[in-house]
């Protein structure tokens, strides 16, 4: 009996043992996964440490992005202002390069999953960053404000620095619209969040700013006014976003318009989708230059 005792205290000291040399691996596991955003157990789900069972049914989906992206809790007014945001940027059409890949995508035999993804990534700088590259312009012309110059000098020193890299301004113009619909209807949303001291407005002036000295520049020819990038980089730097979430929020806002548009495509039951009819024979293209 005595040998049966010693083996099984020792057989209890090596799993004592054994466990404790896995606790540093697990610690350094648990590390290396450790984030804010969310912690799961078995039974349990918290996201921001706000169990999800208080969420549902509570909180908005808006209100769940601001959670997760801020760790804090949006007030109504902040909430409306996002959401107006959000649904101003939902789609743009199918002529939009994003949303006819898209399209096309869905044609090609792939799960309405790789469809989206295909539009999605077509969002870059050129297209769908210009959201972020406008809160960065105008974060520019406020700090240089906060110096002690007038927003028209601001502006006009940002917008030169801006343009001695690229003819275009971020947030202004529209190949379309002559004047973006979305704009106002922004606009007036930030003006009277600004004027219940919701949001400071320093970067609605500096956007006004821009949008003066285009103005002056542009007498008498074609005016480039805020399109949508420019009016919800307003909204996302008043509300204290960073402009890399600019056009993150921008991608997942025009991810909507990217899902409507595939699940429509792929109920219309075409292959193979192109960007011109079949039986369309594209114009004949110049010969390629030392070809």
């Amino acid at each position: 009996m005595t040998g049966s005792v010693d083996e099984t205290a020792e057989t209890a000291e090596a799993a004592e043992t054994a466990e404790a040399a896995e606790a540093p691996e697990a610690d350094e596991a648990a590390q290396w996964w450790a984030t804010a955003v969310s912690h799961v157990e078995p039974g349990s789900i918290e996201l921001r440490e706000r169990p999800i069972q208080q969420l549902i049914g509570s909180a908005s989906l808006v209100d769940v992005i601001w959670l997760l992206l801020r760790g804090g809790t949006p007030s109504a007014r902040e909430s409306a202002l996002l959401e107006a945001a959000l649904v101003a940027g939902v789609d743009h059409g199918p002529q939009a390069p994003s949303i006819a890949a898209a399209r096309m995508a869905a044609t090609c035999g792939i799960g309405l999953n790789n469809a989206m993804a295909t539009g999605i990534n077509m969002l870059g700088d050129s297209h769908g960053g210009a959201g972020q590259q406008c809160v960065e312009m105008l974060t520019d012309v406020r700090a240089r404000h906060a110096t002690g110059l007038d927003w028209d000098t601001a502006a006009q020193e940002v917008m030169a620095d801006w343009q001695s890299r690229s003819r275009y301004l971020p947030g202004f113009g529209h190949r379309f619209h002559p004047v973006d619909p979305r704009r106002d209807p922004l606009l007036g949303l930030v003006r009277d969040a600004v004027a219940d001291g919701v949001v400071a407005g320093d970067h609605l002036e500096a956007a006004l700013a821009v949008e003066s000295v285009l103005r002056r520049r542009r007498a008498g020819a074609r005016p480039v006014p805020m399109n949508i990038d420019g009016a919800t980089a307003v909204i996302y730097a008043e509300l204290g976003f960073p402009a890399p979430l600019a056009r993150g929020l921008f991608v997942l806002s025009r991810s909507v318009g990217v899902l409507a548009h595939a699940w429509e495509e792929s109920g219309q039951g075409r292959r193979n989708k192109g960007p011109v009819p079949r039986g369309v024979v594209p114009a004949r293209l110049p010969p390629v230059q030392g070809a």
